[in-house]
């Protein structure tokens, strides 16, 4: 989809510079009103814009060099933008950038066709649309708030944009030790060693038992079984909830949580047991039926390993494979040696790099069946908090080289309908903590990979809490009926 054009070098680079940061600066009201008065999501080839500072903005703007081989300049997309804000749309997310992108092809090829028309015709099915993505709010609680529960919070407060959507109402925690109990579950929402401060305001309602976050009142619940609650004392009916505790991982446990009034439906952010449905947003939700109460999100890993794999497996036929996970500690290892019930995992994490199992390259087979039996997997948990890698070795069923390998990975970043879950890495120089905060599934390495005849070896990084966690996010939206057309439309 490139151009044929290549940007002229400024003559000016400061002054440059200062024109389009002027143009960034000009974007986000035009994205904050799309966003709050028309429910319409803005996109720079997958990285959201809503909300996102002046340099996010221009940086998001400079990745496309790297994944297109084309500079994309802000003065290319804001007369998008800004056409976009005057246009009459419904609810929608939108790539502006792959937007600029296809007008200046059209361009390339001499067609006569001015930006207004180029995007009327582009959003033709859009224009004049009235409908919303629910009839009504959808309540959402988490039960737990631990590293996952306090993503899925973030993520939530972040995308809660004029209320009509996915609403947190409410978190389920057991009562604390300390007295200011519910300070404390607002403090580790506001402050995070790995992903940062809270962006926004957040201040506390003890007497109503509740935190409120960017305008969301979000209430505490003690509770210590998930059938002892009555969410409709909070004014709380029909709600997802989303647990996020591991403790109950099959349908009897899980279906625990229906016994309390005013639940309505069940997501577990962990693999599943038993014949519980284990989905992988982008691979297989499309199983996902309006009757299932109760759904398991999978692994992590699970998530990061099964787009490249079915898109491998697609693409050049998989016959047997490896998986070895470079995984980061997480809160069930000790920070120094002691008792744990697993082998090894009760040595210290901060210290060792600890051979331990995984179940992921197995659980692929529940969200592709086609390659069940045919994958191995180990995991080996190293001194790093966050963000992790998955090593595939895969033997495939016909010869191939690195580039290709490459360019069908960068393609399927880019073109593919599993652009949400795979985000593509040319750079050189890149290391673990520059993929923190990554909302893909997994970013392919494309410096990384090895490839001899049949033989391929694949480095893929993924966030194991906020890239999970926004897969989460995405069948928690299905689940609650939301449907959000997304342009250009994916092929």
């Amino acid at each position: 989809m490139a151009t044929t054009r290549k940007r002229a070098r400024p003559d000016d680079y400061f002054q440059d510079w200062k024109q389009r940061e002027a143009l960034a600066e000009g974007m986000i009201p035009l994205v904050g009103r799309l966003s709050r008065e028309k429910n319409v999501k803005c996109y720079m080839y997958g990285r959201p814009l809503v909300n996102r500072s002046v340099y996010e903005i221009m940086k998001a703007h400079r990745y496309v060099r790297q994944v297109e081989g084309n500079e994309l300049s802000e003065k290319e997309t804001f007369p998008v933008f800004n056409r976009l804000s005057q246009m009459d749309l419904g609810p929608a997310h939108i790539d502006v950038g792959r937007l600029a992108v296809g007008f200046a092809v059209e361009e390339d090829s001499k067609s006569e066709l001015s930006l207004e028309q180029y995007l009327n015709r582009e959003l033709a099915s859009l224009l004049g649309s009235r409908g919303k993505p629910l009839d009504q709010p959808q309540d959402v609680v988490l039960y737990g708030f631990g590293r996952i529960g306090r993503l899925m919070a973030r993520i939530l407060i972040d995308k809660t944009n004029g209320g009509d959507g996915l609403r947190l109402r409410a978190i389920v925690v057991r009562k604390g030790q300390a007295p200011n109990d519910i300070e404390k579950r607002a403090s580790g929402l506001r402050r995070d060693s790995v992903h940062g401060a809270f962006e926004g305001t957040i201040r506390m309602d003890e007497e109503r038992q509740s935190f409120v976050a960017n305008g969301n009142e979000i209430k505490v619940i003690y509770a210590d079984a998930p059938d002892e609650i009555d969410y409709t004392k909070y004014g709380i009916d029909n709600a997802i909830i989303i647990d996020n505790t591991g403790v109950w991982r099959d349908e009897a446990g899980l279906s625990r949580h229906l016994k309390s009034k005013g639940a309505g439906k069940v997501i577990l952010t962990a693999p599943g047991k038993g014949n519980l449905k284990n989905i992988v947003a982008g691979i297989n939700n499309d199983i996902i039926e309006a009757s299932d109460k109760i759904i398991s999100a999978a692994s992590c890993t699970t998530n990061a390993i099964a787009p490249p794999l079915k898109a491998m497996d697609d693409e050049f036929g998989i016959a047997a494979g490896h998986v070895e996970t470079v995984h980061a500690y997480t809160n069930d290892q000790n920070l120094i040696d002691n008792y744990h019930k697993a082998s090894r995992r009760g040595r210290s994490a901060p210290l060792n790099m600890v051979i331990t199992e995984t179940g992921a390259a197995k659980a692929v087979g529940k969200v592709l069946p086609q390659l069940n039996g045919k994958l191995t997997g180990n995991a080996i948990r190293v001194p790093t908090p966050n963000v992790s890698m998955a090593i595939l070795n895969l033997t495939l069923d016909r010869e191939t080289t690195a580039e290709e390998v490459n360019e069908f990975m960068r393609a399927q970043a880019l073109h593919s309908s599993l652009r949400k879950q795979i985000d593509f890495s040319a750079s050189p120089e890149v290391v673990s903590s520059d993929f923190v905060g990554s909302r893909h599934a997994c970013i392919f390495d494309a410096r990384a990979t090895i490839a001899n005849g049949k033989q391929v070896v694949m480095y893929l990084w993924y966030d194991n809490e906020f890239g999970y966690s926004c897969q989460v996010h995405r069948i928690l939206e299905q689940m609650a009926g939301m449907n959000y057309s997304v342009y250009p439309e994916e092929v």
